[in-house]
């Protein structure tokens, strides 16, 4: 009976939309522009020395007309032709250095009209290297942190395309930046006439592939991504701006100096490129050269990746690093199994070592049972943690090596389910060293360990001393139960003195430096949006059908009436987990500030509505490969669980509840709408919604199409467009680059549902991505949620005795 009074409910109330359909963008409410238009709270970044802190200010909205300049979409990167750098333009607008021993400030005198980016402290803390992006290219400036002193670098333009385009060198005095190719010429200019088809060819060979965004699609493409992603390397004297050349122009993916700083690892991209995968899949030549640009050692030459398995990892070195500790050791690691996580063996991996001046082989310093994930080196000579990964468990083992003298046997010290957030150790605190490189930061066998302290009752985060002999952990702060509170920074070496970000429910987040049981303030940041302290929260758990707990946090609207049951919006996102007792863990703290900005759903808290926030969405398997075959049946019954709670806490009128998510809740929602009767209506922003576009796995679904098809069709809410009756609004960034989440998904969804008679209605965004950037866009996606659900979720009829 619902489906059809809200089928005959929405062709009238459709007809509303209709009329407005193109009228340009529209503006939320005054109460929610007014949050959006809220004080902007700065950004903190401390110097290596934690003598000094910077707050930087900036924008936090775009405009269309930032969004709208011109735009290339090359081999997965988004390029400014008139900048050289990325299309998303940083939007830091000023900076100010705080002395925190002595609290004063010195506020840089940025150029007219700065957008500041790339900001970063030379080891010893006493200069800053900044990038600023003009209308025609980005300029390299320093800055002396003694003095506030800014100098612009003079004749030089940095290519910021790719990742990492300035780095300190060890001596910190030096900077190694990516430039503009001098003279390089006018970009190339598409014939209007073409020269040939474009031909792509596989043979015999499995080659599976995401589904990637902004890829090459031509010759021209290819042109155009040399031209703009090629740079040549320059060593800057940060002192006198002089700059030196270094090797000769290439498409430098990795750049990073060996803390000798007499070499450079580099990673440069070679052709032939591919119209099917990202740069980073492109064929590479790892290289170490000296300071002039001369060969010294050839680590490794890597083709085209397009037949690594899909979770796979390439075959050969992988990820080389320099060990931060020593002048110029390369460590890497090399696939045992042929990077396929299918294979069975007996050891995944091998981690290797060479040293400057790489005349011998590399030496073997581990194997690893399953794949190698990661390697922190300790401040202490030898000491190192290496970590591995089993994907089919979702599991993680910390062994402690000694790094100099390997053949020595690792102890395990940490051995635990990824996903088991109470039982997460936290991670080790990080020390700069003078050169600039990071470790793990030590007295005598103990390092610190920093994490979210995850319980029952929220996050309550902690900083831990832990000895590497022992396994013996001693508590040096945890939280407490009323606030919010996390370590930053560590002053002392034996941990006793730290920074803390600290917030309430009613106090924003300032900075702290606590010693003993002295406290501090170092930050004064005010509430910019002090009408939100209206609204309340609280964490709320409850169990499933099945037994499996859950939770969300509850919002309530300003001044609301204890037993009133309101309209409410169920907001969520689906996970897989293997074990039932780790699904049901709380995440987050209803303890934290809040503070609601961008396209928020929290948003519906000030209009009256009641929020389920982050209701969580379990969906659970003991093995991996198979735990999507029960998504529909699980994320149902979890939806019914949040909803019966929320009815019998008295805060949600049964009959008025809407659902949304954006992504893969976005593929839920639709999903929830088509196999349920739970909710009026539905939200559903830059989501996927047949996985049939998706063949080769999405989120972490392991298996391709052709190994499960009736798995992909029965999650395909496409493929049941005839069910979904209840009204569901579409929003999709016309620019989206998200893996999986093209644009045809939510344009053949809505034709789908058009051609079944559905109560849809599909909203592009102009120039957006993923997520939703400029304020034009956020304020009208904020108007369409909004008033979307007044009409079909706040209007509608309500319980009453005789149907609650």
């Amino acid at each position: 009976m619902r489906r059809s009074i809200i089928f005959l409910t929405s062709c009238l109330l459709l007809s509303s939309f209709v009329a407005f359909a193109q009228q340009g963008y529209q503006k939320p409410p005054k109460d929610v522009l007014d949050v959006l238009n809220a004080p902007v709270t700065p950004n903190v970044s401390l110097s290596p020395t934690r003598e000094r802190m910077l707050l930087m200010e900036g924008e936090r909205y775009p405009s269309i007309a930032d969004l709208s300049e011109p735009m290339l979409r090359l081999a997965g990167l988004r390029i400014s032709p008139n900048t050289n750098g990325p299309h998303s333009t940083p939007r830091v607008t000023a900076v100010t250095i705080r002395t925190l021993a002595d609290g004063k400030e010195l506020k840089l005198a940025l150029p007219a009209g700065a957008r500041i980016g790339n900001v970063s402290w030379s080891p010893d803390g006493k200069m800053l290297a900044l990038t600023n992006t003009t209308s025609s290219g980005i300029d390299l400036w320093v800055c002396d942190a003694t003095t506030g002193k800014l100098t612009q670098v003079k004749g030089l333009q940095i290519n910021a395309v790719m990742f990492g385009a300035i780095d300190w060198m060890p001596d910190g005095k030096t900077l190694l930046c990516k430039t503009v190719v001098a003279n390089r010429g006018a970009a190339p200019v598409a014939s209007r006439v073409p020269t040939g088809p474009t031909i792509q060819e596989s043979y015999g060979k499995d080659s599976p592939v995401r589904t990637y965004q902004d890829l090459l699609k031509n010759a021209h493409d290819e042109a155009l991504f040399d031209y703009y992603a090629t740079a040549q390397l320059a060593l800057v004297n940060a002192s006198n701006g002089k700059a030196t050349m270094v090797g000769k122009p290439a498409i430098y993916s990795g750049v990073n100096a060996a803390p000798d700083g007499q070499h450079i690892l580099v990673s440069r991209l070679q052709k032939p490129y591919s119209y099917l995968h990202p740069y980073n899949d492109f064929p590479e030549e790892v290289e170490v050269m000296d300071r002039t640009g001369k060969l010294i050692y050839k680590v490794a030459s890597h083709p085209l990746q397009d037949q690594v398995p899909i979770d796979g990892v390439q075959t050969g070195p992988r990820n080389p690093r320099w060990h931060p500790a020593q002048p110029a050791t390369l460590v890497w690691a090399e696939a045992l199994d042929g990077g396929d996580p299918r294979k069975t063996v007996s050891h995944r991996d091998k981690v290797v070592m060479i040293k400057a001046p790489f005349s011998g082989q590399p030496v073997e310093i581990a194997k690893t049972e399953h794949r190698f994930s990661g390697l922190s080196f300790g401040e202490k000579t030898g000491v190192a943690m290496l970590t591995e990964f089993d994907r089919k468990r979702r599991w993680i083992r910390t062994h402690l090596m000694n790094f100099d003298n390997p053949s020595q046997p690792t102890k395990v010290v940490f051995d635990r389910s990824m996903q088991d957030r109470y039982n997460d150790p936290g991670s080790p605190v990080m020390k700069t060293l003078p050169n600039g490189r990071s470790v793990m930061m030590m007295n005598g066998d103990d390092i610190f360990l920093n994490g979210s302290g995850a319980s029952p009752n929220g996050d309550r985060p902690f900083l831990r001393r832990f000895n590497l002999m022992t396994g013996k952990a001693e508590q040096l702060f945890r939280c407490d139960d009323n606030s919010y509170e996390s370590v930053v920074a560590l002053l002392s070496n034996d941990g006793s003195k730290f920074i803390t970000r600290y917030e309430t429910k009613s106090e924003p987040p300032n900075y702290f430096l606590r010693s003993g049981s002295n406290k501090q303030a170092l930050t004064s940041f005010k509430d910019p949006a002090p009408q939100l302290r209206k609204i309340t929260k609280q964490l709320v758990k409850y169990k499933r059908d099945d037994g499996v707990e859950c939770s969300f946090t509850l919002y309530l609207p300003p001044d609301y009436k204890a037993g009133t049951p309101l309209p409410t919006v169920v907001w969520a996102y689906p996970l897989e987990f293997n074990d039932a007792s780790i699904a049901g863990q709380v995440s987050g703290s209803d303890n934290r500030f809040t503070l609601i900005s961008g396209m928020s759903h929290l948003f519906f808290a000030l209009q009256g509505y009641a929020v389920l926030d982050g209701a969580t969405m379990p969906v659970v398997g003991k093995d991996p490969e198979t735990v999507n075959n029960t998504y529909l049946e699980q994320v149902v019954m979890s939806a019914k669980a949040a909803i019966d709670k929320a009815v019998e806490m008295g805060v949600t009128d049964r009959n008025r509840v809407g659902v949304g998510g954006h992504s893969y809740g976005a593929f839920m929602t639709a999903n929830l709408l088509a196999h349920c009767d739970l909710f009026r209506a539905g939200i559903a922003r830059s989501g996927a919604y047949n996985r049939t576009l998706t063949p080769f796995g999405f989120q972490s679904e392991p298996r391709t199409y052709w190994q499960a098809q009736e798995m992909y069709l029965k999650v395909s809410p496409f493929m049941f467009a005839h069910k979904l009756k209840e009204p569901i609004l579409l929003i999709h960034g016309e620019a989206d680059n998200n893996t999986g989440t093209f644009p045809i998904q939510s344009e053949r969804m809505y034709q789908a549902l058009k051609g079944n008679a559905g109560n849809v209605r599909y909203v592009t965004l102009p120039h957006e991505s993923h997520g939703y950037a400029a304020r034009e866009s956020i304020e009208h996606t904020l108007w369409e949620m909004i008033t979307w659900f007044d009409k079909y979720v706040k209007t509608a009829p309500g319980t009453t005795a005789s149907n609650r």
